[in-house]
């Protein structure tokens, strides 16, 4: 008797353990089925296929493109250079259409925007999430409300400001002034940075106190440091933003010698041949490519906004 609740005690035991690990669908019993296996491995590849398709379809058709003369592209759209490669229209797009200037412009409104966005976003969640003064719900219910109201709704005052801004009385028109400093109110930046500020360990900044540091030593010396992952979540949705707003900087950049890519290749197609114009297009798409595998791993980490440090 002894025996058999024993053994009936161990298999409790086990199962109680497959069950603690076992965390998904399917066991690792079920997955080691011969069925199973097969099905499971047919519905990765296809979702890995879909993915493929559906997200770096569109940017490997518009590469293929850039480098196709126009009749082939038109003719022959899905076809792979059927009358070979046309180099040229890379540096026609560089040249002809003057991307070079417009590539820089988007580079300065971007790093601008970068820039002030990334700055009142960790100063203003530092503010609401570490030093926390007593009417910092009151502050952090504004911000909140903020993201109710319609970006278009905001465009007339907004643009106002910029024509006759207060206290100093001179026209940001056609400065990147006026791009730069409406980019650095974003209430979703701020609030994002304030959960994130609100995860880390409380000791860390008592114990910087404790030896001394001022405010701004705990936020320059421990805060930034530990907050790697949402500050590179930020950069790119701060970078990706800049680089593909068209509205407001077609309204407050009128003089097409500071204007950026986004609004000076709408303006320019219908005066550009369909090869020249999708080189343009595939060039303006590098940064943010590029930005996007510079930072996926930190964006990757702070996405989900889990805990920054443990311990």
């Amino acid at each position: 008797m002894r025996a058999r609740l024993a053994q009936l005690t161990r298999r409790r035991e086990r199962d109680a353990a497959d069950t603690g690990a076992d965390r998904s669908i399917l066991s690792d019993h079920d997955r080691k089925r011969g069925g199973v296996r097969v099905s499971m491995t047919a519905v990765h590849v296809f979702l890995f296929v879909g993915l493929v398709v559906a997200g770096l379809g569109p940017l490997l058709w518009l590469a293929k493109a850039a480098v196709t003369p126009t009749q082939d592209t038109l003719s022959q759209p899905f076809a792979l250079w059927p009358n070979g490669i046309d180099w040229a229209n890379l540096s026609q797009a560089w040249n002809d259409i003057h991307i070079d200037q417009y590539f820089w412009n988007t580079l300065v409104v971007a790093a601008g925007s970068w820039f002030f966005q990334v700055f009142v976003a960790t100063t203003a969640g530092y503010a609401l999430s570490v030093l926390r003064p007593r009417y910092a719900p009151i502050l952090n219910g504004l911000v909140l409300a903020t993201l109710f109201i319609p970006a278009v709704v905001l465009l007339v005052p907004l643009y106002l400001t910029i024509l006759h801004p207060p206290l100093i009385d001179v026209s940001l028109l056609n400065t990147y002034w006026a791009v730069w400093l409406p980019a650095a109110a974003n209430a979703f930046n701020i609030l994002l940075v304030k959960r994130f500020f609100d995860s880390l360990p409380r000791e860390v900044f008592e114990a910087a106190r404790t030896d001394g540091a001022g405010p701004f030593r705990v936020f320059w010396s421990v805060v930034l440091p530990m907050s790697k992952p949402i500050l590179g979540v930020v950069s790119v949705f701060a970078v990706i933003a800049a680089w593909k707003d068209f509205l407001w900087p077609l309204l407050v950049l009128p003089d097409p010698a500071v204007q950026p890519l986004s609004v000076r290749l709408p303006a320019v197609q219908s005066q550009t041949e369909l090869d020249v114009f999708l080189a343009a297009l595939a060039i303006s798409t590098i940064i943010p490519v590029v930005l996007f595998l510079i930072f996926q791993r930190l964006f990757l980490r702070g996405a989900g906004l889990g805990g920054a440090v443990k311990g």
